[in-house]
């Protein structure tokens, strides 16, 4: 009776410290099957689709106009696909499909369960920064990333589709809207998200995994940039929602 309250129905504000996305690249066809019939697959020179590992603390995390102390800091994770969709007015819009939506705090999986359809699950999480490095893991959900510290001359990695990181910005995210797909009604709920001075700035990968990628059975997918931004006020409207024919 209360499904409702998953279409996020308040605008919800929170201010990022920081965002570390990794962007994969994998032949289209691997991700086809992972997104619903309405979305299509974002792709580059029509070979390439992408999914992301978004990792991000937040700070005062609350609805919007909501007073600062009623907020509350999480670490978000988020596994999600470049995706387009055609809006019922004819404008084809960027954004993302959650895979997989993970959290460091019971309160943020029970609260994110409540209102959306991420399908928040609780996991550890670990951080530790030294002189060269940062690294983040988590022994229950078995990942890990570890990046330099070293800000100049930070080069694409290794068998990146992309020339440059010019190219590589645009799939760096966020973008501007998240979709979620309810295949019995035929419903698309849309979540646009907004921020300012949004300037990602390219980062090192120094070694990484991550356990659900391989749950995907995903081959031979390849790490096509890597971003960090810091300190950025975000918010995301209230969801909308509009039949899909």
């Amino acid at each position: 009776m209360l499904s409702f309250l998953k279409n996020h129905p308040f605008a919800v504000e929170a201010f990022f410290e920081s965002s570390l996305v990794l962007t994969f690249a994998l032949p289209k066809e691997q991700l086809q099957h992972l997104i619903p019939e309405c979305l299509q697959l974002d792709t580059f020179q029509d070979k390439w689709a992408f999914v992301a590992v978004a990792m991000v603390q937040t700070k005062d995390l609350r609805p919007k106009g909501f007073p600062k102390f009623m907020g509350n800091d999480f670490f978000l994770i988020g596994y999600r696909v470049f995706v387009r969709y055609t809006n019922s007015a004819g404008k084809n819009l960027r954004g993302l499909y959650i895979l997989k939506s993970e959290t460091d705090k019971k309160k943020m999986e029970l609260m994110g369960n409540i209102f959306t359809h991420y399908n928040y699950t609780t996991t550890d999480i670990q951080q530790i920064e030294e002189i060269g490095y940062k690294q983040i893991s988590s022994n229950h959900s078995k990942f890990k990333v570890k990046i330099s510290k070293d800000e100049d001359n930070i080069l694409l990695p290794q068998q990146s589709p992309f020339a440059d990181w010019k190219e590589a910005r645009r799939f760096a995210g966020p973008l501007p809207f998240t979709f979620t797909y309810n295949k019995a009604t035929r419903e698309v709920l849309i979540i646009e998200g907004v921020r300012e001075n949004w300037t990602p700035t390219p980062v090192k990968v120094i070694d990484y995994h991550f356990n659900f990628l391989n749950d995907l059975q995903l081959e031979n997918a390849i790490l096509a940039n890597a971003f960090v931004i810091k300190n950025i006020p975000y918010y995301w409207k209230k969801g909308k929602i509009e039949s899909w024919k």
